[in-house]
Order: structure tokens, then C-alpha cells, then sequence
């Protein structure tokens, strides 16, 4: 009886030709494994295709919803952003494929996990890591450090070879990767920092000069920091984000093109579309701005950079992220409110907020007379919080300096 091994399946380009690689090679029964996070069309046929490509079976798991609850909204309720620009959308969810991919090597008495990641990307790193947090005994095979395949070129002749049908030609062959958070594009002119994204490129957003002349707005509710409604209606994380992601993208929001740090050690150019997930960072952020007392907010700031590296870094059951999340999930206990936001040709802004746990004071702040706050207090405040400049600069006049 052969060997089994599970193969992380998109349906793509590598994955399609690593079927007959595996069996070529190793002799090994194929089990696909593909995880539906919102990529639409992109599944369709995919069990014939597998199939008739020499898999013995393929799992096509809904993950959806887990995919937002479990990984997205603490990415979220963290802030973190890697470098400022990227939502995390491949990073948050490499952790919640292998964690099936784990689950379905065990159920099927695999002794080795495939992907068809690339030596040169993060997603390797991704996958193995979790792979290894969750089950160190199984067998990890990687062909792009293994065969003698360079390119993506080189790929697709290999699978004309065998007769594999694939998605993408040589003249039309971006790099993507789509889930219902983000879809993501790399390759061919992206790889000019220089060169503008052609606006065929997107699959998702309006270009911004294309979308309506009249802004929308949307009000977006939170409680402990999850997302729960979308003007005043409940919704279910998957059915929110849907719905936030056909807004942004009318409006052209949510896209970002980034020259990032790959992990590997080399630079890499990205262009996002995540007009959802832009929307809630937006409103997430503006309520902590209400709800979070000035120490806490700029601490946790520190603490989103780093949670984004580990995210990015594929070391999402890493104790350190782990223990970042006890401290995040502690500081989102009143991070309950409603956020307007305005959507405008690519612009996402914030048009109003309200909280029951806002430490906004309209008496305190207020430039009108006041009952509560006495100016002559702010004498003593600043002599003492200034004391140790008035020492360092009386020690320099002493000296000369």
C-alpha cells in the first residue's frame, strides 16, 4: 500500500503539477487538500481537476468563517499592519490552512504534508512552522527546494507536458492570492517599483478615479473589539466582511502598494486589495482613539508592531503571539461603539464615533467656560513634569556649555 501524503491544493499553477510530481517521485497516494476562504470562481471544478490529475481524494474545506474569527479579528483587535500598509491577508491565513492540513494528515494516517510554496517566499515559512507547532512528527516536502524547476516558465511547460490544464499563461500570469479578506498581486511589471499598476490589474476595487462622484457612508458597530454590525444590522463575520468589501471596493478603498521586507531577506513588491479590511482597521482604530487611556493606547501600539511581524513571520502559535494576544484581548474589554465612516474615491475617513465607554469629556476639553478643570493647576503640573530639562539646562549654563 503506498505511502500517503497530503498536498496544501489551490488548484494553481504549482500545486497542479506537484500531483504528478509527487507520485513521479515518491510514489506517494496524493490527498488534496483545498481551503474555500473566499476565493469564488477560483474552486470551481476544482475536485474533477484534482482528481482527473491524479489525486486519490480532495477535501475542500469552508473555513471561512473560522478564518475570520479566529485569526483575522485577533490580527484586528491587535492593530497590527506589517510596515504600515499590509492588512496580513496571505499571513493570517497560511496558519488556518495548515491547521486542517494538520487535522486531515492525521484523520488519513499521512505521514508527510506538501505545498507548492516557493524558496524564495514567506508562505514557506508559514506553513511549516504551524506544521511543526502542531504535529512535529509529520514529514515536510517542499518541491520548489527540490526539483529542477526555476521558473514559473519552466512550470507551465511542465505541465503541458502532462497534460495539465492551468489558469495562467506565460502572458498573463500574476502571482495571486485571493481570500474573502484580501486578494494580492505580485510578478510581471510589479516587479519595476517604478512602473504604476495598470488598472486592469484589479479584480476587486473600483480605481479610485473611476468610483462615484458621491461618498457613502456606513456605520460599523464593535463589541470588545470584534466587528459585529454594518449600519445598525447584526451581522455574521463572514456575511460583515462581504459586505464591507463591496462597499470599499465601489469606492475604490482599501488598496496598497507596498515594497515590503520579505522574511527570506530580499524585498519584494505587492499590490493589495483588502477594501474591507481597511474599514475596520479605520474604525477599530478611532474607537480605541475614544476608549483606550493615553498609556495603554500607545503601548499597545508597540505591541501591534510586533504582533505583526509574528503574524508575518508565521509564527502565529508562537508563545510570544499568544501571550501579546492575553494583553491585546485585556485592553479591548470597552472597545464597544459605533464608527461612521466615509468612503470617497480610495479616501477612508472617519465622520463620527460614539461609545458608552468613551473617556471623551466635552466638559474637560471644552475651550468654553468650565466647572471641573482649574488652569491654575497646569502651573504646578508643568513646573514639576519640567524639572529635570530646568536642572539639565542650569547644569549647562554652570559649565559653559
Amino acid at each position: 500500500m503506498s505511502k500517503k501524503v497530503v498536498l496544501a491544493y489551490s488548484g494553481g499553477l504549482d500545486t497542479s503539477i506537484i500531483i504528478s510530481w509527487l507520485k513521479e517521485n515518491y510514489g506517494y497516494e496524493v490527498i488534496c487538500v483545498a481551503a474555500d476562504l473566499g476565493q469564488g470562481k477560483e474552486l470551481d471544478g476544482l475536485r474533477e481537476k484534482a482528481l482527473n490529475t491524479g489525486a486519490s481524494k480532495i477535501y475542500i474545506e469552508d473555513l471561512k468563517e473560522e478564518f475570520l474569527t479566529d485569526f483575522v479579528w485577533p490580527t484586528l483587535k491587535a492593530g497590527a499592519v506589517y510596515e504600515h500598509k499590509y492588512l496580513l491577508g496571505t499571513a493570517t491565513a497560511r496558519p488556518c490552512i495548515a491547521k486542517r492540513l494538520v487535522e486531515v494528515a492525521e484523520m488519513e494516517g499521512a505521514e508527510a504534508i506538501a505545498h507548492g510554496c516557493t524558496g524564495k517566499g514567506n508562505d514557506q515559512v508559514r506553513f511549516e512552522l504551524t506544521i511543526k507547532a502542531l504535529n512535529p512528527d509529520l514529514k515536510i516536502i517542499a518541491p520548489w527546494r527540490i526539483w529542477d524547476i526555476r521558473s514559473r516558465n519552466q512550470a507551465i511547460e511542465y505541465a503541458k507536458e502532462r497534460n495539465i490544464p492551468l489558469p495562467v499563461t506565460k502572458e498573463n500570469a500574476y502571482s495571486m492570492d485571493r481570500n474573502i479578506w484580501h486578494l494580492s498581486h505580485e510578478g510581471l511589471d510589479l516587479e519595476e517599483p517604478w512602473n504604476e499598476p495598470k488598472n486592469d490589474l484589479y479584480h476587486i476595487c473600483t480605481p479610485p478615479e473611476e468610483a462615484p462622484d458621491a461618498p457613502t457612508y456606513v456605520e460599523v458597530g464593535f463589541e470588545a473589539g470584534i466587528p459585529v454590525s454594518v449600519d445598525g444590522q447584526t451581522l455574521d463575520a463572514v456575511s460583515l466582511v462581504t459586505r464591507l468589501n463591496e462597499l470599499g471596493a465601489q469606492n475604490g478603498v482599501g488598496i496598497d502598494d507596498i515594497v515590503e521586507n520579505r522574511l527570506v531577506g530580499m524585498k519584494s513588491r505587492g499590490v493589495y486589495e483588502n477594501p474591507g479590511g481597511r474599514i475596520l482597521y479605520t474604525g477599530h482604530q478611532e474607537l480605541e482613539y475614544l476608549c483606550l487611556d493615553r498609556d495603554t493606547l500607545h503601548y499597545k501600539e508597540v505591541v501591534a508592531a510586533r504582533f505583526a511581524e509574528l503574524v508575518y513571520y508565521g509564527q502565529w502559535y508562537h508563545r510570544l503571539r499568544e501571550s501579546l494576544q492575553a494583553f491585546v484581548d485585556e485592553t479591548q474589554k470597552n472597545v464597544t461603539g459605533t464608527v461612521r465612516i466615509k468612503l470617497y474615491k480610495g479616501n477612508c475617513t472617519v465622520a463620527g464615533s460614539k461609545s458608552p465607554y468613551s473617556l471623551y469629556s466635552e466638559e474637560f476639553a471644552t475651550f468654553n467656560e468650565d466647572e471641573v478643570y482649574n488652569q491654575k493647576d497646569a502651573e504646578g503640573f508643568i513646573n514639576l513634569f519640567g524639572l529635570p530639562m530646568k536642572v539639565q539646562a542650569m547644569l549647562n549654563k554652570k559649565v559653559g556649555q
